[in-house]
């Protein structure tokens, strides 16, 4: 087995479970501010109450793997974004600081402070996830001594921005997903509406995200003329974003939350193909890409890190399969909610 081409794989698997998990989190808290009371504000912290933390364990988990399999691009990354980090170190802070604090007093500022917080937060979360995938794919400069030879504004150029907002829509999209599967009566009616206007926007940005791209990253394809096989993965993924509001249409919030799961699936798959075998790219030249094999450890870490995944993953599946489970069905608000 290639050990280094598993950890690629794995890592794209760890990301994909948090992208699908911690997307609808914080889409709902992108869409937090359209409720209109107290209640319903409630109600849409308290359907994601009792599983959003366990979501971030998929990202925790991704950290820990890139940071064992992959140490040089792990350093590289973390020392070079390193402002870019503790923002959105401070971000997922305040989303679980505003989910605690929110209803822990009655009065209106109190909980409209941390209503807006929580608001802010989650989208500026998923708009730095995003600016973070847009610099992988469009590059950053580095060099021999494989060192971010930028700094923090250099990052958030034209291309990585549009990709944080595609971001943007995309968890809002998948967090009205969500909010519909767990909300009724006239709450749930919004919410549809919230849907259709999220999805739009969604449509919108897929196309010019993905034209833009293939315009002015012609890198980004090179796997794709050589594996034509591996444009059926965009077809599927055309046809699972026209099925997300022919579900909500037939009123199958389910199934629309599946396909949208599934749509999330195929993007994390579509960057992972026009990033590979590279793990940062070069905007300096290729020959200094960082890749799955010139930053990887060694192959007896490797084959340990295999081992031990194969017996930890399990559990982590089946904790998340449980706690979906056992929360499942309309949320209800009761003494001891958000």
């Amino acid at each position: 087995m290639d050990l280094n081409l598993f950890w690629y794989l794995m890592i794209g698997v760890l990301l994909t479970g948090y992208a699908i998990l911690d997307g609808f989190d914080l889409g709902v808290g992108t869409l937090h501010l359209f409720t209109r009371t107290d209640e319903e504000r409630r109600l849409s912290m308290n359907s994601i109450g009792p599983v959003w933390d366990g979501n971030e364990v998929w990202l925790v988990t991704a950290g820990g793997a890139l940071f064992a399999a992959f140490p040089h691009a792990y350093a590289t990354a973390f020392s070079g974004f390193y402002l870019a980090f503790m923002l959105l170190l401070c971000a997922l802070i305040f989303r679980a600081v505003a989910l605690e604090f929110r209803s822990k007093r009655p009065s209106k500022g109190w909980r409209q402070s941390w209503d807006v917080a929580f608001f802010a937060s989650s989208t500026l979360s998923a708009l730095l996830f995003g600016v973070a995938v847009g610099n992988m794919i469009q590059g950053i400069p580095i060099g021999a001594d494989k060192e971010y030879a930028g700094g923090f504004w250099n990052l958030l150029t034209p291309y990585p921005l549009l990709v944080g907002v595609f971001n943007v829509s995309m968890f809002a999209m998948h967090g009205s997903i969500y909010l519909y599967l767990k909300t009724e009566g006239e709450l749930q009616e919004r919410v549809r509406q919230w849907f259709y206007k999220a999805f739009a926007i969604f449509v919108v940005l897929y196309v010019v995200v993905s034209c833009v791209t293939v315009w002015r990253l012609p890198s980004a394809t090179v796997n794709f003329r050589e594996f034509p096989w591996l444009t059926g993965v965009v077809v599927l993924n055309v046809l699972a974003v026209a099925n997300i509001p022919r579900a909500i249409y037939l009123g199958l919030p389910g199934r629309a939350l599946v396909t949208s799961s599934l749509t999330i699936a195929a993007l994390v798959l579509l960057f992972g193909v026009a990033l590979f075998p590279n793990l940062i790219v070069s905007s300096m030249g290729p020959e200094y890409n960082l890749t799955a094999y010139n930053a990887a450890s060694s192959q007896r870490t490797l084959w340990i890190m295999r081992n031990i995944a194969f017996i930890g993953l399990p559990f982590v599946l089946t904790y998340t399969v449980a706690i979906y489970w056992i929360f499942r069905g309309k949320v209800k608000l009761t003494p001891t909610s958000y």
